[in-house]
């Protein structure tokens, strides 16, 4: 059964990063000395819930956790520097540290690593999130003990509600557009105008179309905007919303 290390000091270890052309390493104390570090661990870059959940949340949330004393977040995992640096690249979250724990070293003494060689993985750390202020352990969520990859507490959500839980999220905003639209164009800017992050839908790419936009919007046109779930229509009509909501 895994153990919580809350109170403890984090593993000295030292991490083998690539930045640029240049090969540096990065102790733990240079992560976690005098600073307030959230570190989100999770089985594999590129993986499925990794990459559409886990890290996607903790770098939307990062303003706030900036806000509430947060000095870094860090993504850790079981992979090389360059698979680390690949999936930074590609998931564009500028707000995480990601950390390579090559050898798990650090997962090890962390005593959450785990033999996933039933699915060619190998040896991968189990996943878990933990907050850490000036290199000592405060709280830390590790998954349940269950088959497969649970993930039902490490997330983003659940550690801000430990750090402040009256702490205010931003609202989640998705928008379809289509290269070259200027209603498109005016709708981004608008919503960056007030403060707001979004992602953004485009159609001709990875097998969208005006097919796809109909079933899921009911309309024809972009951009099609919506917040957190709600349907608010084209450039026009998030303008409005956007004056009814200052």
């Amino acid at each position: 059964m895994f153990q919580s290390k809350e109170g403890q000091p984090v593993p000295s270890v030292t991490f083998h990063t690539r930045v640029a052309e240049d090969w540096a390493d990065i102790s733990s104390d240079q992560l976690f000395k005098g600073k307030n570090v959230i570190v989100f661990a999770l089985p594999g870059a590129f993986t499925p819930t990794c990459s559409s959940t886990h890290l996607p949340r903790y770098n939307e949330l990062a303003p706030v956790f900036k806000q509430n004393g947060i000095d870094d977040i860090i993504c850790l995992s079981v992979n090389d520097t360059f698979v680390m640096n690949a999936w930074a690249a590609d998931q564009s979250a500028e707000n995480i540290r990601f950390i390579p724990d090559g050898n798990g070293e650090f997962s090890e003494q962390m005593g959450l690593l785990v033999d996933k060689k039933e699915i060619g993985f190998g040896q991968r750390t189990w996943r878990y999130s933990m907050l850490v202020r000036d290199g000592v352990i405060e709280k830390m969520f590790i998954e349940p003990e269950k088959p497969g990859d649970p993930f039902e507490v490490s997330d983003a959500d659940t550690m801000l509600n430990y750090i402040n839980g009256s702490a205010e999220k931003p609202k989640r905003v998705s928008l379809f557009t289509k290269p070259g639209c200027p209603h498109c164009a005016r709708a981004k800017q608008a919503l960056r105008d007030k403060g707001y992050h979004f992602e953004e839908i485009e159609l001709n790419g990875n097998g969208l179309s005006y097919s796809s936009l109909a079933a899921i919007t009911g309309r024809g046109t972009t951009p099609q905007v919506y917040i957190e779930g709600q349907h608010i229509g084209g450039a026009d009509d998030l303008e409005k919303w956007l004056a009814s909501a200052s």
